[in-house]
Parts: C-alpha cells; structure tokens; sequence
C-alpha cells in the first residue's frame, strides 16, 4: 500500500483484530483524516479512535477487495463463529 496516495475524507476498509479476543478479526471501514495530534500526518478513523496511517496497514479501496483478502487469511467465516 502506499499510504501517500490517500487523502482525508476518503473511506477505506481495513482488517482489523478485536482487541479483546485476538482470534476474532473482520473487515472495518474507516475515514482518513488529518491525524489531530500529529499535523502533517494522516490516520484511519475508525470506532472512535485514531490509527496510524503507515505501510504495516493493510488498507484496502474497496470493501470486495477487503473481503477477498480477508477470506483468504481467515477463510469464509461460519454463522456459527458469530453466534457461538
């Protein structure tokens, strides 16, 4: 990805982890926007929280492009793995 090619305002997907259960992971969308601690820099938006906008991201243009990344790490999701 290079993160230099986005702008704030746009929407993007990313793969995120829950960060209370590490094996639960999905497809987020986010908005880049203008980091507000750090002038000059970009960051992801998203669950109401400010992410750094670097190359360890995988920042995906469209949410078919997430998915299809996404199944192909985590495999085609159960209903079961949803709803235990």
């Amino acid at each position: 990805m290079d993160y230099h090619t986005y702008h704030p305002g746009d929407i993007v997907y990313v793969i995120i982890r829950n960060p209370h259960a590490q094996g639960v992971a999905n497809v987020q969308e986010a908005a880049v926007v203008n980091h507000p601690e750090k002038p000059g820099e970009l960051a992801l938006f998203l669950y109401e929280t400010y992410y750094p906008l670097t190359d360890e991201v995988a920042v995906f243009t469209n949410e078919a492009e997430a998915n299809q990344e996404f199944e192909s790490i985590f495999g085609t999701p159960e209903i079961e793995d949803y709803y235990g």
